[in-house]
């Protein structure tokens, strides 16, 4: 059975300034997620599943979907801020969604093998998915045995603004022991900076993996995180901006000894538009990927 692709969609672009998943900035107007798309069947892939929010269903259905289905079996779910366990209700003033791993359990009813977990608006690399699809291959029918893509934080920066990543502590065998997350990382006088909880400046670790939200799990992983989410409902379901985010639930799973979770090193170097500002770098980017060959123009026929 090939392994699944779950591309999480639903985000509101806030910082971008629009629906950035749909944002055509290939040469053929291709968006972010079709490269990605591309790479994941190159690389083995046999499904993608998008989550995606109600509001903007038919025109993801025009724009992205259409263009597949002459390529790869897909499926659309939908993350709402009212899909809650039996019992819980959204407390009045929320607005935000839930986080990231609450999209992710919106995949539980429509994926039953080995799947990849990635973010629509980054551009990973084909690298990255071959790796992610050889590591899903071998976990077929296991439990609690998980992966990341780690990408070298070199590789990850935006020269537009700082940037938020998840630092990856890895055991000697290469097995993640957990995830911080870091935030306004950036280049500064050729120092590699990130800004701490207090406001104040601190160094970064040059080289150091991080998270680019390019995980691998098996749908056991489902299972956990609805336990997960209930517990974090009974702490934190009355507050208006909590989050339930993927590193939470993978960093109780590895601390209690439930799973393990190899990290997977990528030499890939990351792009995408986190800022309005890296869109033109971006378009001319994937130019010349294109001029150069390794994409077909347009990528889906």
């Amino acid at each position: 059975m090939k392994p699944t692709l779950f591309i999480l969609a639903a985000g509101m672009g806030s910082r971008y300034g629009g629906l950035k998943q749909l944002d055509g900035l290939g040469p053929n107007g291709e968006t972010i997620m079709d490269y990605s798309v591309y790479d994941a069947l190159q690389a083995g892939f046999g499904k993608i599943v998008f989550v995606i929010r109600h509001d903007f269903e038919q025109e993801f259905r025009d724009k992205v979907i259409a263009k597949y289905k002459d390529h790869v079996d897909t499926d659309v779910v939908f993350q709402s801020i009212d899909a809650l366990p039996e019992g819980y209700s959204v407390p009045d003033g929320r607005t935000k969604p839930w986080g990231t791993n609450h999209a992710v359990l919106m995949g539980s009813d429509v994926i039953k093998e080995p799947f990849a977990v990635i973010n629509a608006d980054d551009y990973y690399g084909a690298e990255s998915f071959k790796a992610l699809a050889d590591f899903l291959r071998s976990v077929e029918g296991k439990k609690n045995e998980y992966c990341m893509i780690g990408f070298g934080i070199e590789n990850t920066l935006s020269e537009n603004g700082g940037v938020s990543r998840g630092l990856c502590e890895v055991s000697a065998e290469g097995y993640l022991t957990g995830v911080t997350e870091c935030h306004n990382i950036r280049y500064e006088n050729g120092k590699l900076l990130q800004t701490l909880a207090d406001g104040s400046d601190a160094s970064f670790p040059e080289g150091a993996p991080v998270s680019m939200n390019m995980w691998g799990f098996t749908p056991d992983y489902f299972d956990y995180s609805k336990t997960a989410f209930l517990k974090f409902l009974a702490g934190h379901g009355n507050e208006l901006k909590s989050e339930f985010y993927i590193p939470t639930v993978v960093n109780d799973l590895i601390a209690d000894g439930t799973v393990t979770l190899k990290v997977i090193q990528t030499p890939s170097k990351w792009f995408g538009v986190t800022f309005a500002a890296d869109r033109p770098a971006t378009v001319a980017r994937f130019a010349e990927l294109a001029e150069k060959g390794v994409y077909p123009s347009p990528l889906f026929k």
